[in-house]
């Protein structure tokens, strides 16, 4: 059976590199998407608009700030929906699975993963923060301090990161994120503007519009940079262990 599902994977993907010829060159000006007047509004307003070296950033959290909001909004539901297929309450004395094996953490490797961890979650604050200027960001900084949760729990067990980050905090948390993104949407309707309309900020900031824009787009990626800290994680404890919360890889 496996061998027959293989000849429709080949098919298929023989199809996608025959079609991948037609694809424009890399970085070539003559592609659509480099005509389009879309892409040369963003590239001669960018800077101008939100005060952003980053364009990728401003595109994304600003110019097309809907789109990422539901985006974490989806990666929040991921996670709600694993949560309530594989959660198994009431399941006291869980049975061992096949390849589950009992084994002491490596002193060697915890050791190591102590000193990391640190570092780790540092470096994803920066990429967080620093997601205006160079590439990174919310996602990017939320995947880098949820994989160091999981690290956490490769090195030492599941109940070690469980204790620093418990399940239901990591609830809290990715709701928090998606209420952060959504609420300085809605302060900026208070103020008088569109949702998502940062430069309406400036009304309570000692700052420009452009520069409103900037600090809101800071405050948008933190939203989504604690959901999919937390999703990430919240995903692994429960994939891993089938819902039980025990045991792990």
């Amino acid at each position: 059976m496996k061998k027959l599902s293989l000849i429709p994977v080949l098919i298929v993907g023989a199809l996608l590199v025959y079609a991948a010829q037609d694809f424009p060159e890399w970085g070539s000006p003559n592609s659509p998407a480099s005509q389009s007047p879309v892409s040369s509004h963003f590239i001669a307003n960018t800077g101008v608009d939100t005060e952003v070296p980053n364009m990728v950033t401003a595109v994304l959290a600003d110019y097309r700030g809907f789109d990422t909001m539901f985006e974490t909004v989806v990666v929040f539901i991921a996670g709600m929906a694993v949560l309530a297929i594989l959660k198994k309450s009431g399941e006291k004395n869980p049975k061992k699975r096949e390849f589950e094996v009992d084994a002491e953490p490596d002193l060697i490797v915890t050791n190591t993963v102590r000193l990391l961890v640190p570092v780790i979650q540092i470096f994803s604050f920066y990429v967080l923060a620093h997601g205006h200027v160079s590439p990174g960001g919310g996602f990017q900084g939320g995947v880098v301090m949820g994989a160091s949760f999981i690290l956490i729990a490769l090195s030492w067990d599941l109940d070690t990161a469980l204790a620093r980050f418990p399940l239901d905090r990591c609830t809290v948390v990715a709701g928090l994120g998606i209420i952060l993104y959504a609420g300085i949407g809605l302060l900026s309707m208070f103020l008088g503007g569109e949702f998502l309309d940062y430069a309406e900020l400036a009304n309570i900031l000692p700052v420009s519009r452009e520069m409103a824009r900037y600090h809101a787009m800071l405050g948008v990626e933190i939203g989504v940079g604690l959901t999919v800290t937390a999703i990430m994680f919240s995903l692994y404890a429960n994939l891993s262990t089938e819902g039980r919360l025990k045991g792990g890889l």
